[in-house]
Protein backbone atom coordinates (compact mmCIF):
# COMPACT_ATOMS: atom_id res chain seq x y z
CA UNK A 1 0.00 0.00 0.00
CA UNK A 2 0.68 3.20 -0.01
CA UNK A 3 -0.17 6.58 -1.76
CA UNK A 4 0.26 5.20 -5.40
CA UNK A 5 2.64 6.49 -8.44
CA UNK A 6 -0.06 7.56 -10.70
CA UNK A 7 -0.38 11.37 -9.99
CA UNK A 8 -1.36 12.52 -13.60
CA UNK A 9 -4.31 11.00 -13.74
CA UNK A 10 -6.93 12.89 -16.14
CA UNK A 11 -9.61 15.20 -14.02
CA UNK A 12 -12.58 13.56 -15.55
CA UNK A 13 -16.19 13.10 -13.81
CA UNK A 14 -16.07 14.02 -10.69
CA UNK A 15 -18.62 13.57 -9.18
CA UNK A 16 -18.78 10.32 -6.86
CA UNK A 17 -21.51 7.84 -8.47
CA UNK A 18 -22.37 3.97 -6.80
CA UNK A 19 -18.96 2.62 -9.04
CA UNK A 20 -16.57 5.65 -7.54
CA UNK A 21 -17.86 5.14 -3.96
CA UNK A 22 -16.86 1.57 -4.37
CA UNK A 23 -13.82 1.92 -6.27
CA UNK A 24 -12.68 4.35 -3.10
CA UNK A 25 -13.81 2.21 0.11
CA UNK A 26 -12.45 -1.06 -2.03
CA UNK A 27 -9.13 0.66 -2.55
CA UNK A 28 -8.82 2.21 1.51
CA UNK A 29 -9.99 -0.68 3.13
CA UNK A 30 -7.49 -3.24 0.99
CA UNK A 31 -4.65 -0.87 1.18
CA UNK A 32 -5.42 -0.42 5.13
CA UNK A 33 -5.26 -4.27 5.63
CA UNK A 34 -2.16 -4.47 4.14
CA UNK A 35 -0.38 -3.46 7.31
CA UNK A 36 -2.22 -6.13 9.89
CA UNK A 37 -1.44 -8.47 6.98
CA UNK A 38 2.39 -8.14 6.40
CA UNK A 39 2.65 -8.21 10.36
CA UNK A 40 0.99 -11.63 10.07
CA UNK A 41 2.99 -12.70 7.43
CA UNK A 42 6.44 -11.71 9.09
CA UNK A 43 5.98 -14.43 11.62
CA UNK A 44 6.45 -17.64 8.65
CA UNK A 45 8.60 -15.44 6.50
CA UNK A 46 11.98 -13.77 6.20
CA UNK A 47 11.08 -9.40 4.84
CA UNK A 48 12.64 -10.27 1.56
CA UNK A 49 11.56 -13.58 1.37
CA UNK A 50 7.54 -12.63 2.18
CA UNK A 51 8.16 -9.66 -0.73
CA UNK A 52 9.14 -11.94 -3.21
CA UNK A 53 6.63 -14.33 -2.63
CA UNK A 54 3.94 -11.74 -2.71
CA UNK A 55 4.83 -10.38 -5.97
CA UNK A 56 6.09 -13.77 -7.43
CA UNK A 57 1.87 -14.06 -7.33
CA UNK A 58 0.69 -10.71 -8.32
CA UNK A 59 3.59 -10.16 -10.80
CA UNK A 60 2.89 -13.69 -12.49
CA UNK A 61 -0.92 -12.49 -12.83
CA UNK A 62 0.10 -9.07 -13.84
CA UNK A 63 2.14 -9.68 -16.62
CA UNK A 64 -0.53 -12.30 -17.64
CA UNK A 65 -2.94 -8.95 -17.86
CA UNK A 66 -0.19 -7.67 -20.09
CA UNK A 67 -0.36 -9.92 -22.36
CA UNK A 68 -3.91 -11.09 -22.63
CA UNK A 69 -4.68 -7.40 -22.99
CA UNK A 70 -1.99 -6.78 -25.68
CA UNK A 71 -0.73 -3.41 -23.50
CA UNK A 72 1.67 -0.89 -25.14
CA UNK A 73 4.95 -2.22 -24.80
CA UNK A 74 7.00 0.86 -23.10
CA UNK A 75 8.48 3.25 -25.42
CA UNK A 76 12.43 3.40 -25.37
CA UNK A 77 12.34 6.66 -23.73
CA UNK A 78 10.50 5.44 -20.81
CA UNK A 79 12.22 2.38 -20.22
CA UNK A 80 13.76 3.98 -17.23
CA UNK A 81 10.70 5.02 -15.80
CA UNK A 82 8.67 1.05 -15.53
CA UNK A 83 12.21 0.23 -14.06
CA UNK A 84 12.08 2.78 -11.40
CA UNK A 85 8.07 1.42 -10.73
CA UNK A 86 9.39 -1.75 -10.71
CA UNK A 87 12.46 -1.73 -8.75
CA UNK A 88 12.21 0.79 -6.67
CA UNK A 89 8.50 0.91 -6.06
CA UNK A 90 7.50 -2.58 -5.86
CA UNK A 91 10.41 -3.67 -4.77
CA UNK A 92 12.64 -1.68 -2.68
CA UNK A 93 9.40 -0.43 -1.09
CA UNK A 94 8.13 -3.91 -0.04
CA UNK A 95 11.19 -5.12 2.01
CA UNK A 96 11.89 -1.58 3.83
CA UNK A 97 8.60 -1.87 4.87
CA UNK A 98 8.67 -5.33 5.60
CA UNK A 99 11.64 -5.07 7.53
CA UNK A 100 10.39 -2.01 9.25
CA UNK A 101 7.26 -3.79 10.42
CA UNK A 102 9.09 -6.35 12.20
CA UNK A 103 9.26 -4.04 14.74
CA UNK A 104 6.83 -1.17 14.53
CA UNK A 105 3.09 -2.07 14.50
CA UNK A 106 0.34 -2.01 11.74
CA UNK A 107 -1.06 1.50 12.72
CA UNK A 108 1.98 3.42 13.33
CA UNK A 109 3.59 1.86 10.31
CA UNK A 110 0.61 3.15 7.97
CA UNK A 111 1.09 6.73 9.81
CA UNK A 112 4.65 6.81 8.74
CA UNK A 113 4.19 5.98 5.20
CA UNK A 114 1.25 8.44 4.97
CA UNK A 115 4.19 11.09 5.47
CA UNK A 116 4.94 10.48 1.47
CA UNK A 117 3.25 13.43 0.13
CA UNK A 118 5.78 15.70 1.82
CA UNK A 119 8.13 13.80 0.58
CA UNK A 120 7.16 13.88 -2.85
CA UNK A 121 6.26 17.94 -2.26
CA UNK A 122 10.13 18.41 -1.36
CA UNK A 123 11.07 16.66 -4.56
CA UNK A 124 8.66 18.53 -6.60
CA UNK A 125 10.38 21.61 -5.21
CA UNK A 126 13.82 20.34 -5.46
CA UNK A 127 13.70 18.61 -9.22
CA UNK A 128 10.18 20.74 -10.81
CA UNK A 129 11.12 24.52 -8.91
CA UNK A 130 7.67 24.41 -7.22
CA UNK A 131 7.39 26.28 -4.80
CA UNK A 132 7.24 25.64 -0.64
CA UNK A 133 5.63 27.82 1.65
CA UNK A 134 7.06 28.95 5.14
CA UNK A 135 3.28 26.91 6.05
CA UNK A 136 3.78 23.72 4.69
CA UNK A 137 7.65 23.34 6.05
CA UNK A 138 6.15 23.88 9.52
CA UNK A 139 3.40 21.29 8.60
CA UNK A 140 6.23 18.99 7.36
CA UNK A 141 7.66 19.59 10.63
CA UNK A 142 4.42 18.79 12.52
CA UNK A 143 4.74 15.13 10.54
CA UNK A 144 8.43 14.22 11.34
CA UNK A 145 7.99 15.55 15.57
CA UNK A 146 4.41 13.08 15.12
CA UNK A 147 6.91 10.36 13.45
CA UNK A 148 9.30 11.46 16.74
CA UNK A 149 6.41 10.74 19.01
CA UNK A 150 5.41 7.50 17.69
CA UNK A 151 8.95 6.21 18.07
CA UNK A 152 9.35 7.01 21.78
CA UNK A 153 5.68 5.33 22.40
CA UNK A 154 7.53 2.06 21.74
CA UNK A 155 10.48 2.77 23.66
CA UNK A 156 13.15 4.63 21.74
CA UNK A 157 16.49 2.83 20.99
CA UNK A 158 18.39 1.78 18.15
CA UNK A 159 16.05 -0.94 17.04
CA UNK A 160 12.84 1.06 17.01
CA UNK A 161 14.67 4.04 15.52
CA UNK A 162 16.23 1.93 12.74
CA UNK A 163 12.80 0.23 11.99
CA UNK A 164 11.33 4.26 11.90
CA UNK A 165 14.03 5.09 9.14
CA UNK A 166 13.35 1.68 7.06
CA UNK A 167 9.32 2.83 7.06
CA UNK A 168 10.32 6.17 6.14
CA UNK A 169 12.88 4.85 3.36
CA UNK A 170 9.82 3.09 2.06
CA UNK A 171 7.71 6.28 2.17
CA UNK A 172 10.86 8.11 0.14
CA UNK A 173 10.46 5.33 -2.33
CA UNK A 174 7.09 5.78 -3.11
CA UNK A 175 7.73 9.76 -3.41
CA UNK A 176 10.79 9.43 -6.07
CA UNK A 177 8.06 6.81 -8.10
CA UNK A 178 5.45 9.57 -8.01
CA UNK A 179 7.47 12.16 -9.26
CA UNK A 180 8.94 9.90 -11.83
CA UNK A 181 6.15 8.07 -13.41
CA UNK A 182 3.37 11.13 -13.23
CA UNK A 183 4.37 11.45 -17.40
CA UNK A 184 3.87 7.80 -18.38
CA UNK A 185 -0.33 8.49 -17.75
CA UNK A 186 -0.41 10.93 -20.25
CA UNK A 187 1.00 7.95 -22.37
CA UNK A 188 -0.37 4.58 -21.40
CA UNK A 189 -3.79 3.13 -19.37
CA UNK A 190 -2.75 3.00 -15.67
CA UNK A 191 -4.18 -0.57 -15.06
CA UNK A 192 -0.96 -1.02 -17.14
CA UNK A 193 1.51 0.76 -15.48
CA UNK A 194 0.31 -0.89 -12.45
CA UNK A 195 0.81 -3.96 -13.94
CA UNK A 196 4.25 -3.19 -15.57
CA UNK A 197 5.39 -2.27 -12.01
CA UNK A 198 4.52 -5.40 -10.08
CA UNK A 199 6.02 -7.74 -13.15
CA UNK A 200 9.14 -6.15 -12.97
CA UNK A 201 8.99 -5.92 -9.18
CA UNK A 202 8.50 -9.58 -9.19
CA UNK A 203 11.26 -10.32 -11.14
CA UNK A 204 13.45 -8.22 -9.40
CA UNK A 205 12.47 -10.46 -6.44
CA UNK A 206 13.17 -13.46 -7.72
CA UNK A 207 16.69 -14.35 -5.69
CA UNK A 208 14.85 -14.26 -2.83
CA UNK A 209 11.82 -17.12 -3.88
CA UNK A 210 13.08 -20.43 -3.20
CA UNK A 211 14.27 -19.41 0.30
CA UNK A 212 10.59 -17.89 0.18
CA UNK A 213 9.30 -21.27 -0.76
CA UNK A 214 11.08 -23.33 2.00
CA UNK A 215 9.75 -21.04 4.11
CA UNK A 216 6.34 -21.70 3.00
CA UNK A 217 6.90 -25.19 3.85
CA UNK A 218 6.87 -24.16 7.61
CA UNK A 219 5.11 -21.25 8.05
CA UNK A 220 1.65 -21.16 9.52
CA UNK A 221 -1.67 -21.72 7.40
CA UNK A 222 -2.00 -17.77 8.83
CA UNK A 223 1.15 -16.57 8.10
CA UNK A 224 0.95 -18.11 4.49
CA UNK A 225 -3.06 -17.09 3.90
CA UNK A 226 -1.65 -13.04 4.93
CA UNK A 227 1.12 -13.28 2.01
CA UNK A 228 -1.33 -14.96 -0.66
CA UNK A 229 -4.53 -12.25 0.67
CA UNK A 230 -1.56 -9.17 0.49
CA UNK A 231 -0.81 -10.31 -3.23
CA UNK A 232 -4.45 -10.30 -4.37
CA UNK A 233 -6.04 -8.13 -2.48
CA UNK A 234 -3.91 -4.81 -1.93
CA UNK A 235 -1.53 -5.69 -4.87
CA UNK A 236 -4.07 -6.65 -7.75
CA UNK A 237 -6.78 -6.12 -6.71
CA UNK A 238 -6.62 -2.50 -5.01
CA UNK A 239 -4.29 -1.20 -7.31
CA UNK A 240 -6.85 -1.74 -10.56
CA UNK A 241 -9.41 -0.42 -8.57
CA UNK A 242 -7.34 2.53 -7.76
CA UNK A 243 -6.29 2.88 -11.12
CA UNK A 244 -10.40 3.18 -12.08
CA UNK A 245 -10.83 6.06 -9.18
CA UNK A 246 -7.72 7.92 -10.66
CA UNK A 247 -9.18 7.85 -14.68
CA UNK A 248 -12.40 9.47 -13.14
CA UNK A 249 -11.12 11.95 -10.45
CA UNK A 250 -8.42 14.60 -10.01
CA UNK A 251 -5.42 12.83 -8.72
CA UNK A 252 -5.73 15.47 -5.66
CA UNK A 253 -8.87 14.83 -4.60
CA UNK A 254 -8.64 10.95 -4.95
CA UNK A 255 -5.41 11.10 -3.12
CA UNK A 256 -7.12 12.59 -0.13
CA UNK A 257 -9.18 9.68 0.16
CA UNK A 258 -5.88 8.08 1.16
CA UNK A 259 -5.79 10.04 4.87
CA UNK A 260 -8.53 7.42 5.92
CA UNK A 261 -6.26 4.43 5.54
CA UNK A 262 -3.98 5.06 9.09
CA UNK A 263 -7.16 5.18 11.27
CA UNK A 264 -8.23 2.23 9.67
CA UNK A 265 -5.32 0.48 9.65
CA UNK A 266 -4.85 1.06 13.39
CA UNK A 267 -8.59 0.05 13.92
CA UNK A 268 -7.47 -3.38 11.81
CA UNK A 269 -4.56 -3.90 13.47
CA UNK A 270 -6.70 -3.59 16.46
CA UNK A 271 -9.38 -6.23 15.49
CA UNK A 272 -6.97 -8.83 13.71
CA UNK A 273 -3.71 -8.83 15.99
CA UNK A 274 -4.36 -6.96 19.38
CA UNK A 275 -2.14 -4.14 18.69
CA UNK A 276 -3.33 -1.58 21.01
CA UNK A 277 -1.90 1.84 20.22
CA UNK A 278 0.29 3.85 22.91
CA UNK A 279 -1.03 7.70 23.74
CA UNK A 280 2.02 8.43 22.38
CA UNK A 281 0.96 6.63 19.13
CA UNK A 282 -2.12 8.04 18.72
CA UNK A 283 -0.84 11.80 19.41
CA UNK A 284 1.86 11.10 17.39
CA UNK A 285 -0.08 9.70 14.50
CA UNK A 286 -2.40 12.39 14.41
CA UNK A 287 0.67 15.27 14.49
CA UNK A 288 2.05 12.99 11.29
CA UNK A 289 -1.56 12.64 9.55
CA UNK A 290 -2.24 17.02 10.19
CA UNK A 291 1.35 17.72 9.44
CA UNK A 292 0.40 16.10 5.61
CA UNK A 293 -2.66 17.43 5.47
CA UNK A 294 -1.41 21.11 6.19
CA UNK A 295 1.77 20.50 3.40
CA UNK A 296 -1.16 19.24 0.67
CA UNK A 297 -3.93 22.41 0.96
CA UNK A 298 -1.50 24.74 1.09
CA UNK A 299 -0.25 23.48 -2.36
Amino acid sequence: MSTASTCAAPASAARLDGTLLFTIAFTVTAWASSFPAIRAGLTGFGPAEMASLRFALAGGAAALFLVATRAKLPERADIWRFLVGGVIFIAAYAVLLNFGQRIVPAGPASFIINTNPIMTAVLAMMLLGERFSLTAWLGTALSFAGIGLIALGKGLDVEIGLSVLLILGAAFCNAITTVVQKPLFARYKPLSVAAWNQAIGGFVLLPFLPAAIAQAQTASSVSFWSVVYLAVVPSLIAYGTWAITLSRLPAGRAANFQYCVPPMATLMGFLWLGEIPTLFGIIGGAMALGGVVVVNLKR
